[in-house]
């Protein structure tokens, strides 16, 4: 059991992705937390995770959390999909009582079961994420008459960390991926990638109104919240701003623009290295 020390409260949260796409969790965690220190590391020199074996992402999962430690994080969120269904109870075990562990999955679950029970769902992912069959597993487990249907949609990730977001290229991959048979009749859509949030609007105008696109960053925000209130670990409220740290274990100019569109305000990035 961790202590729930006033000293612990003061402690940040960490969030780790394969890349920059869980900038989109931790932008939408500092907008419903705004008292709350965050250290980002993203895992630049490994994306995607999508089409990684389970093994990689396990070993990647955990240098990743041992920077986190390191920092004294109270909380470390696993802010991508493929990480949360390949190592979630693996770097459980390994933080032990020295963290909490949080994942972008299991709130998404419990969302759907509470706001569409008996209806049809599709869901976009990564194959890490669609093959692992983590949230049709989890789903059934519900037993809220979800009919789930998945399909693997690997070009977006790592188009959407090239910075192709928003233009003709972008929307094409959008519209052949998703005029996929499997996802006709879906009454929602969940985007299980952290990266998708930043493609929601093309997503959106796709379906024109027909399909509620989910945007996993906002419920996991709202999760958090909810966890840190729970377990009396939220931060007190300051007069002064906290300070974000961010890194990335391969450094390239052209990620410092892309950071900054993903979070919505400039960062500074520092690289760090898993491997020396």
């Amino acid at each position: 059991m961790v202590s729930t020390s006033p000293d612990l409260t003061t402690r940040p949260i960490g969030v780790f992705d394969s890349g920059i796409g869980g900038l989109t969790v931790a932008r939408a965690v500092n907008r419903v937390l705004p008292h709350e220190r965050l250290v980002y590391f993203g895992d630049t020199a490994h994306l995607p995770y999508g089409d990684k074996s389970t093994a990689a992402i396990q070993a990647y999962s955990v240098k990743i959390c041992d920077l986190l430690l390191k920092q004294h994080c109270k909380v470390i969120l696993i802010a991508c999909n493929s990480a949360s269904a390949a190592a979630y109870e693996l770097v459980r075990e390994y933080v032990g009582s020295k963290a909490r562990v949080l994942n972008v999955i299991d709130p998404i679950v419990a969302h759907i079961g509470q706001q569409f029970a008996g209806r049809t769902v599709g869901l976009i992912g990564t194959k890490q994420t669609v093959n692992s069959n983590v949230y049709r597993k989890k789903i059934d487990d519900l037993d809220a008459g979800v009919e789930l249907r998945s399909l693997a949609t690997p070009l977006l990730a790592p188009m959407i960390e090239e910075g192709f977001f928003d233009n003709t290229i972008a929307g094409n991959v959008i519209e052949t991926y998703l005029s996929n048979p499997v996802l006709d009749t879906i009454e929602a859509l969940v985007l299980a990638c952290t990266h998708y949030p930043l493609i929601k609007q093309q997503i959106a105008e796709y379906y024109q109104g027909r399909t509620e696109v989910l945007d996993a960053s906002d419920v996991v925000a709202a999760h958090v919240h909810q966890y840190l209130q729970n377990q009396h670990l939220a931060a007190a409220p300051s007069s002064s701003p906290p300070v974000h740290h961010f890194y990335v274990s391969d450094f390239t100019r052209s990620f410092e623009e892309s950071t900054r569109i993903f979070f919505g305000q400039e960062v500074q990035l520092e690289h760090y290295p898993l491997w020396e």
